[in-house]
């Protein structure tokens, strides 16, 4: 990846922390710790893949992302106000009565392409919209983000089976393994290991990587978009918490929002890391 272009994304994926930090903060509730460890593919995504238009949020021809572990709303929403969607002050009425955002992604939002928040369902939406665009020959691709412990669930395979069927090659899921969900580690809960074997079994071409290194972000959806006749399952290896110090694989911090002290820590360390990256 070109080093400039690198050092560009890594300095909006910190801005996108502090917009996860801002709007749990304010809100005094929310998920942080999931909504972090996919800062930097959201980042990259909308940043240096995605076809996405802020003054035109509704355009037929943009790629559409539907963020099946929508509990991580405060991700979502904060890269769409780096993009330019709507201003980055709305993320401090996070989960206000009357407010444009909520504690899950609502289709009314702009840049949002489909309500979520009931884990398993995302991933169908998305599969029909690539089915969509696959019977009105349109070029758009499609990108979800599924949760590890969301895979758990059964609708999940179901879209899987039904993804493969149909040859699904301009759909891109990615599951954000970060080992951790509400009630502690996944591999306790309910393993859904080996998660490589069980979608390649299914039919999709698997693509490993490093949820936080860009350059193998990069790698893995240049691999993705070369592949053809099947739809592709990146399994992105993450931290959960990252960026926070004391929210890193921690699992209290999967649905908790910091205190006045909590939220000054955090702050300092993010502010600090924006400022060596832009130093």
């Amino acid at each position: 990846m070109d080093p400039m272009l690198k050092k560009n994304l890594e300095i909006t994926a910190c801005k996108v922390r502090l917009g996860i930090l801002e709007g749990v903060f304010n809100a005094k509730s929310g998920h942080p710790g999931g909504s972090l460890s996919i800062a930097d593919t959201l980042t990259y995504l909308y940043f240096n893949k995605m076809n996405v238009y802020p003054d035109k949020p509704d355009e037929p021809t943009r790629d559409r992302f539907v963020l099946s572990k929508g509990h991580t709303a405060p991700a979502l929403y904060s890269v769409l106000a780096q993009k330019g969607f709507f201003s980055t002050e709305e993320l401090k009425s996070l989960r206000h009565i009357g407010a444009l955002l909520q504690g899950h992604p609502c289709i009314h939002i702009p840049g949002v392409d489909m309500s979520s928040g009931s884990l398993g369902q995302g991933i169908s939406a998305a599969c029909g919209m690539a089915l969509s665009a696959k019977i009105s020959n349109d070029s758009y691709k499609v990108y979800t983000i599924l949760g590890d412990g969301e895979i758990q669930e059964g609708q999940v395979w179901e879209a899987a089976m039904f993804a493969a069927h149909y040859k699904l090659d301009n759909l891109v899921a990615i599951v954000d393994n970060n080992g951790l969900q509400i009630d502690g580690r996944v591999a306790d809960v309910m393993s859904p290991y080996p998660i490589v074997d069980k979608f390649k079994a299914f039919g999709w071409h698997v693509i490993e990587m490093d949820a936080h290194d860009f350059d193998s972000i990069d790698a893995a959806f240049s691999e993705a978009e070369k592949i053809s006749g099947q739809p592709v399952a990146i399994i992105q290896k993450s931290i959960k918490g990252k960026g926070i110090s004391f929210m890193e694989d921690n699992v209290s911090w999967h649905g908790a929002a910091p205190n006045a002290e909590q939220y000054a820590q955090a702050k300092s360390e993010l502010e600090a890391a924006l400022a060596a990256l832009e130093g």
